[in-house]
């Protein structure tokens, strides 16, 4: 290990809670050198994310260490005051969270914060700064950057906030640069532009990483090590090459192994019409000068027409940016939007709240960010019993516990924990929480926004067969909204690809991916053929 910039020795990370300790990392060792990338893969809960947080020492009060050093240039970083620390964050070692919503601040704007970091590590001020910000969100593939510079996060698409985090991040070319899952909210062009941005300002900056994924296909792309993880130890590391070819390990085996079955709901021509709609626009004002006078508009959503029957999947595919979050939260009418919503033959379009409850209980979503949709203040028996108490309220409370057990076990998540925060779960266990409340009321139509994208290959295949299980024994009818190809191929029967908030192409699931039209498509397509195949 001699000559690394980081070196992780015989590290473990115990946390303790209610007089419970958990081994959550179990003397792990291995090395970053410089100019290096290792990826850390692994199951959800294996220890990847909190591996890198003890890196910058950014874990609760609640986790210790009971052996292990992690030295970074020679010094360890466990032994360092908290005043030192700061030098190091920021500076010498930064960080890409997984969840880029919950680490954005929503009170200031993206150039706001990214001219913080540059002001308080840079002391860069003025025009200076706000031309490095330009750079920054250019580099990493924020369209129209000086426009963006006045937007808050909620403006943004995930994937956008995503690049805003990884600007933020390289703000001051670290040393080192930890990234956890920077490309989940991705769709596969722009993950294909930031694993080339990463790997050219890499080799520019000389700078290193820590790359911690679930996605196997990254890891072949830009990692040269690769460290396995499973119920926090390293069952197998070494060169990417020699792992993929030859594993050792029967995990490491399974995990290559895995891939969700290609089996989805067949088409349904002759099945009533869950949810409809014609013509639907949801256009955004863009005001300028004293009077707030309207300029232009953002066109979230453009003139779509489509309509899904009951028990089938519809994929929505695109770019982040594309609109296909904004057209599922229109469906459910969780935003506004103009053009008529036809569901189960009624029209809700001109619903109001209380008229709308009443179909509440048939349509359900999941959220592309599970720890922004789940409340830090409630267990996870409150969290998924929540939607029975407001739509079955003379429900018992002891069986609306039963009712909440079976849902999270039906997701992979031990009923055991039910009494546990949502902040004691990794990223991929809070989204299969996420799945068991919107399952736990027994929908007819649930709009899944990415419910696979936090999870490792293993999970997303067990989550893409509960789906499947489901929809089978529910009749269950879906809007899939996600940028991993594979897993729309696996489920939708009929696919959408959206475009600047326009569909640029639709027709049957089978159909488009052997033979789509529009170049569009074929260049999507593409992208992701290239991820599995690099």
């Amino acid at each position: 290990m001699s000559g690394a910039l980081l070196e992780v020795k015989d590290f473990s990370v115990v946390f303790r809670q209610s007089g419970r300790e958990t081994l959550a990392v179990d003397r792990i060792s291995f090395d970053v050198k410089k100019g290096e990338t290792v990826a850390v893969v692994g199951e959800s809960g294996s220890g990847k994310s909190v591996t890198g947080l003890s890196v910058l020492r950014l874990l609760p009060a609640s986790a210790s260490h009971p052996s292990g050093e992690i030295l970074f240039q020679g010094r360890d970083l466990l032994k360092l005051t908290e005043q030192e620390m700061r030098g190091v964050r920021g500076n010498d070692i930064t960080m890409v969270f997984q969840e880029p919503m919950t680490s954005l601040n929503p009170l200031h704007t993206i150039g706001q914060q990214i001219l913080e970091m540059l002001e308080v590590h840079r002391g860069m001020r003025g025009e200076a700064a706000k031309k490095r910000v330009i750079e920054l969100l250019t580099e990493v593939g924020i369209p129209t950057p000086e426009e963006r510079l006045g937007s808050y996060p909620h403006q943004l698409s995930g994937g956008q906030r995503q690049r805003v985090m990884i600007a933020l991040a390289l703000a001051n070319e670290p040393d080192l640069f930890i990234a956890d899952e920077p490309t989940t909210a991705l769709d596969v062009t722009v993950q294909a532009q930031i694993l080339k941005l990463l790997k050219e300002l890499q080799g520019r900056l000389g700078m290193a990483m820590l790359f911690i994924t679930h996605d196997l296909n990254i890891v072949r792309k830009i990692a040269d090590r690769v460290c396995v993880m499973k119920q926090g130890k390293i069952v197998e590391q070494g060169p990417v090459e020699e792992i993929f070819k030859n594993p050792q390990h029967p995990y490491t085996k399974a995990l290559l192994a895995a891939e969700p079955k290609v089996q989805p709901a067949p088409p349904q021509p002759d099945a009533p019409t869950m949810i409809s709609t014609d013509d639907l626009k949801i256009w955004y004002p863009i005001k300028r000068g004293l009077f707030k006078k309207t300029v232009g508009h953002i066109k979230a959503v453009d003139g779509v027409t489509l309509k899904v029957r009951r028990g089938e999947t519809l994929g929505v595919v695109g770019e982040s940016g594309s609109g296909k979050t904004t057209l599922g939260l229109a469906l459910l009418r969780l935003i506004s939007s103009d053009g008529p919503i036809v569901f189960l033959g009624k029209p809700i379009q001109s619903l109001k709240f209380k008229a709308m409850r009443l179909f509440r209980r048939d349509m359900q979503i999941v959220f592309q960010d599970p720890y922004g949709s789940l409340s830090p203040r409630m267990s996870i028996t409150d969290i998924v019993s929540e939607g029975l108490r407001v739509h079955q309220p003379k429900m018992s409370p002891e069986e609306r516990d039963q009712r909440a057990a079976a849902a999270l076990k039906d997701v992979g998540i031990d009923p055991a924990t039910r009494h546990r925060y949502p902040h004691e779960f990794s990223g991929g266990q809070r989204q299969r929480i996420a799945v068991a409340r919107a399952m736990v009321l027994e929908p007819s139509f649930v709009v899944l926004d990415e419910p696979t994208s936090a999870l490792d290959m293993l999970v997303q295949s067990q989550i893409v067969d509960l789906l499947r299980d489901l929809q089978k024994k529910r009749g269950l009818t879906y809007l899939f909204i996600s940028h991993d190809l594979r897993v729309v191929a696996a489920l939708a029967s009929h696919v959408v690809v959206m475009k600047d908030g326009k569909i640029v192409e639709q027709g049957p699931a089978e159909k488009l991916f052997k033979s789509p039209e529009s170049s569009y498509t074929r260049a999507l397509f593409a992208a992701a053929f290239s991820l599995e195949t690099a």
